[in-house]
C-alpha cells in the first residue's frame, strides 16, 4: 500500500520484513539500472519515499539520487507491489554495496555508454536477502561470488 503523506514524502507498506523480500529476475535489474540512469540524466527527480516493513522496520529513501531512482522505476512500473519495490531495494543495494565492497570491482564496468555487469554479480544482487537496513550482507554476496572472483588483470 501506497500513501502520500502531508510532507509530499510517499510512505510504501510492506507486508514481510526486509531480509523476506522476494528474488527478482537478474535481468530485470540490469534493465531498471537503465531505467534510472536515463532518468535521472534526464533530470526526473522524485519525492523522498519512507518504506515500512513487518517487524517495524523502516527505510527512508532521502538521498537525491535514490529518489530519483525510485521515482524513475515507479513511472516505468509503480511501485505499488511487494516484487517491484523487491527490484528498487535490490538495485539501490547494488548501487550501495559497489561502492562500498571495493572487490566488486572486477564485475562490473561503469563507462560513459552505460554500465556492464557480470552475469553472476545481476544473480547474486538478484537473490541476495537484504539485511535490515537495506544492504546486501557482505558474506552472503562473498559467498555466491568468492569462488568466481574475475582476474585483475
Amino acid at each position: 500500500m501506497t500513501l502520500r503523506l502531508p510532507t509530499g514524502a510517499l510512505c510504501h507498506t510492506l507486508p514481510l520484513a526486509l531480509p523476506e523480500l522476494p528474488p527478482v529476475p537478474p535481468a530485470a535489474i540490469e534493465v531498471a539500472w537503465e531505467v534510472a540512469r536515463e532518468s535521472a540524466a534526464a533530470g526526473l527527480w522524485g519525492p523522498p519515499r519512507l518504506l515500512r516493513f513487518a517487524g517495524g522496520a523502516e527505510i527512508a529513501l532521502a538521498d537525491a539520487d535514490a529518489c530519483a531512482w525510485a521515482e524513475a522505476l515507479d513511472r516505468r512500473q509503480p511501485l505499488d507491489s511487494v516484487g517491484r519495490l523487491s527490484l528498487c531495494l535490490r538495485l539501490l543495494a547494488l548501487v550501495e554495496a559497489m561502492g562500498r565492497m571495493r572487490w566488486l570491482a572486477g564485475f562490473f564496468a561503469i563507462g560513459r555508454d552505460g554500465a556492464e555487469f557480470h552475469p553472476l554479480l545481476l544473480a547474486a544482487a538478484a537473490s541476495t536477502p537484504l539485511d535490515a537496513t537495506g544492504r546486501f550482507d557482505e558474506t552472503g554476496i562473498r559467498r555466491i561470488l568468492g569462488r568466481t572472483l574475475p582476474n585483475p588483470a
